[in-house]
Formats: C-alpha cells, structure tokens, sequence
C-alpha cells in the first residue's frame, strides 16, 4: 500500500493570505502583539445623551464597534507574554523615573535636588556557590572550586556542597524578606530621627521617607533589592525636605538600619527558630539631579535616568526569570517534571515540605496516622480538624506551598511608598482619559454631551493556532524596536 504524499504547505504564509488577515493583525497590534490576548464579544459606542443616536466620525462611520476584540493579557512575566511584559517595564520606567526627576505624572521637578540614595540590599550566604570571582583589579579570579568559570557557566550560583547548603535558611529568609524590608524602614526613620534629634513620633511631622524597591532574582535562587529611597517633607514630594536632611545623613541611617534589621521566624521543627538579617554586602550610592550627565561618574554617583532603566529593567527581569516556575505548584510531583536545575528543585521541594500540614493532635496524638489502632476510629467528631484529619503547620502563615514557584519569595517584586510617585493603575487611567479625549476631540463634542456603550463577555483566551502566535510573537517584537527607536530619538533631541 502506498500512502499519499501531501505537498508541504507553509502555514504561516496561508495565514497571511487569508481573507480575515488584515483584520485580525490590526487586533493584535491593537493590543502590542500579546501571545495570550483576551478574546471579547459584545459593543462600544458613542451616543449623544439627548437623542440617543450613535455619533458619526469625521469620515463617516459611526462611532462604535461590535463583534470580536482583543485585550491584552497583562501577565508581567517576560517568559509568558513580553508584549504585556515590556509594557510593564515601560510603566516602571516612568513611574521610577517620575519620583527621581520629577516634572511629570504630578511629581514637582524639585524632587531632584532632594536627597537620594540608590540602595542595594542582600540576602546572607546559606552556603558557598560557584561563582565568576574578579580581583580589584579585574583579573578573573579562581572560583572556591579551584575552577575558572565562563559568565554562561550553568554552575554558577549552584552550591558547591549541597548537602551542606542550608536550604531550610534560605527558603526561610526568602519568605521573610518583605517582612525584613518593612522593618528596615522602620529602623531608617528611627535612626533619621535619632539623628535629627526627634523622638520616632515626632519623625512624620517633620520628614517623610519615599521609596520605590524591586526584587532581582540572583543566579543562587535568592533575590536581593534595588531601592531608590527619597527623604521629603511631611507631606511628600512637593513638600521641602528639612534642612537637617543631607545625603551623607540619610546613608549614615541606611548603614545603621540595615547593620541592625533582624525578623525571627515562627517556631518549627523540634523547637526551630531562626533569627534572619540582612547580608553583609550592601551597597549605598547617591543619585545626581535630572540634569547632571547621565552616567556614574569616578565617585559612584549614578543619574536619576540611568536608575529609572536600570529598575525597569529588573522589574521585568525579576518577573521573568526566577529559575523556577512559570504559575504555582499544585503536587509535588510537579516539582521532579520542571526544566530547572536541581538545586532550584531543592529550594522548591523544601518550600513545599515546610509549608506541609501537620496530624491533628486531637485525632492523633502520637503523631501520623497509626494503622493498627488509632485513637481516630473512635472520634465520632473532631472539633479540630472537621474530621480532615490535619491541622495547619507550624509556617502557615508564609504560605509556602502557594509561594513554591517563586521559590517562597512572596513579594511583590516593584512596589513603592505612597508618596514616591504616580500608580501604576494611575497609568492604566491616563492612558484611558486620553484615547477617550482622543475620541470625543474626533466628533467634535464633550464628554457632558454624550454617554458611552460599553458591554463585553470573554469567549476564550490566546490565540487560535500556533501560526498566529508566532506572526503575533514578531509583531511584538517589531513594537518593541520601534519604541526603542522612538524613545532614542526623543532623548537624542
């Protein structure tokens, strides 16, 4: 029997010649190329409030649209969606950059002169790794293997004894790491104001401290954070810093909050409790004003521009790439079944043993379930557990089982102060004043004029075959670069 041969159809060509293309790649471009867009079904339009008929355009078409649209996913993930994920770090971009120079987004441009400090913050070691080591002098140096590493070595931040690595410590300290943050603030205003010669109470009336921190994810599974942190007046940014306030103080304040943060953990185990603080390297730079070069210059001194990028770039970065998993571990099981190295699978199997339930002790009081027995045969009740039989671990509150594919950080990795500077729903807000001015500046009327339509139900999510994910994966891209290009030719101006 001979089977029949099928010539080869190039599918992505059949896709750009079918009829419904144009339509469908104004869609995307509608939502930047999204890999997972929302598909909606239903109506918007422009009504005139007295009448209730739809508004003509200019060209005459009417001001509405019925039918299929897109919408974009908005998962800040680079690895899932880098349309939604660069839109995000253009968001970041301006909401950091908003808070450093000021002059926009509702930021006064005096912000600039104020103090400010670009701070990097570590977590301790739990356990030499291979590293990429440098002399003083930047002579690469021999890694504590003996070996010289290549930069895209896949050893690097694997410990080199895991056995010895203290997982427990680090999935822990993870865990508390946004804990550790809020109470390293709360040590820097207790130091600005010991200096300033305040009492605490007295600090807010006197100062305010505004920050804006993201989360990197290091090569060793563990994040660190960056941090632009800004001394204001009481009410925030439009408001003069005190006069006591200088840069040399706030960095004094920041070695001091950070040499003395510690969190202690719930008890666990046999008795456990950890004491967790920060590592010993940090690193504490001041930031120039908006209009100084825009590069660090022999001292160390970075610009508010240079920053701005550098934070974006690791909002998404740190959102992107953990090393782990892309959404939330329901099995263990599912642990052994991820593309990630094994001391990633160590970080997340711990995570997820930690944050197990334990035996209800009403049920079993001498521990697990004895086959033979058990005092649980005879409970007709148990007020306890509901008869489930498990009680809640002693690190329930960390959620570590939910947190698992984060490897146990629970932090948002970009957030802020209130008064830093704009929101990032603020931003959402914006940009849905001005298509709606855009459009009501296109019919010639006011907004009191006229009333909107506007009713959608999702059918489903994602495209339908991988040849528009692929068309819709470069028109993202071809975005992304005409941006790029756009933004190099404004600041080259």
């Amino acid at each position: 029997m001979v089977l029949p041969t099928f010539p080869d159809v190039d599918r992505i060509k059949r896709r750009i010649q079918s009829p419904d293309y144009r339509d469908w790649r104004k869609k995307v471009e509608d939502v930047y190329g999204c890999l997972h867009p929302v598909r909606l079904s239903g109506l918007w339009q422009i009504t005139d409030k007295a009448t209730g008929q739809v508004l003509t355009r200019p060209d005459g078409r009417p001001a509405q649209t019925s039918g299929h649209i897109l919408s974009p996913c908005g998962n800040r993930r680079e690895s899932v969606c880098p349309a939604c994920s660069d839109r995000y770090a253009a968001d970041a971009f301006h909401l950091m950059r908003a808070g450093l120079a000021g002059g926009s987004k509702g930021i006064p441009v005096s912000v600039a002169d104020k103090p400010r400090l670009f701070v990097t913050l570590t977590a301790p070691s739990f356990g030499p790794v291979h590293n990429r080591r440098t002399t003083a002098s930047g002579k690469l140096a021999p890694c504590r293997c003996g070996a010289y590493h290549h930069e895209h070595d896949p050893l690097i931040g694997q410990p080199i004894d895991p056995e010895a690595y203290d997982y427990t410590g680090h999935v822990l300290w993870q865990a508390h790491s946004g804990k550790l943050w809020n109470r390293f603030t709360q040590k820097l205003r207790r130091h600005l104001a010991r200096a300033a010669g305040l009492a605490h109470r007295e600090f807010k009336d006197h100062a305010r401290l505004s920050y804006a921190k993201v989360a990197e994810f290091q090569r060793r599974g563990v994040i660190h954070f960056h941090a632009v942190i800004r001394l204001d007046g009481p009410e925030g940014a439009a408001d003069a810093t005190p006069p006591w306030g200088t840069v040399e103080l706030l960095a004094d304040a920041v070695h001091a909050a950070h040499a003395s943060t510690t969190v202690t953990t719930p008890v666990f185990g046999d008795g456990q409790v950890l004491e967790l603080a920060w590592g010993e390297q940090v690193d504490v730079r001041p930031v120039r004003p908006a209009e100084a070069h825009r590069f660090e210059d022999e001292h160390g001194t970075i610009s508010d521009d240079r920053i701005a990028s550098y934070v974006a770039k690791y909002a998404t970065k740190g959102t992107g790439k953990s090393e782990a998993a892309d959404r939330p571990i329901r099995a263990r099981v599912q642990i052994e079944q991820l593309n990630t190295t094994e001391h990633h699978k160590r970080i997340m199997r711990t995570a997820w043993d930690l944050g197990a339930p334990q035996a209800c002790t009403d049920c079993h009081p001498h521990g697990e379930h004895q086959a033979d027995g058990c005092d649980c045969a005879v409970i007709d009740h148990c007020a306890t557990c509901g008869n489930g039989g498990q009680v809640p671990g002693p690190l329930a509150e960390l959620n570590l089982r939910r947190w698992c594919h984060m490897l146990a950080f629970r932090g948002h990795f970009l957030s802020k102060s209130r008064a830093y500077s704009t929101t990032f729903k603020q931003l959402r807000e914006d940009r849905q004043a001005w298509r709606f001015e855009q459009n009501l500046a296109d019919l010639g009327v006011t907004a009191d004029t006229v009333a909107v339509v506007n009713h959608w139900d999702m059918t489903s999510v994602g495209h339908r075959s991988d040849e528009e994910r692929e068309l819709a994966s470069a028109i993202a891209e071809a975005t992304r670069q005409a941006r790029k290009h756009r933004y190099a030719t404004e600041r080259s101006h």
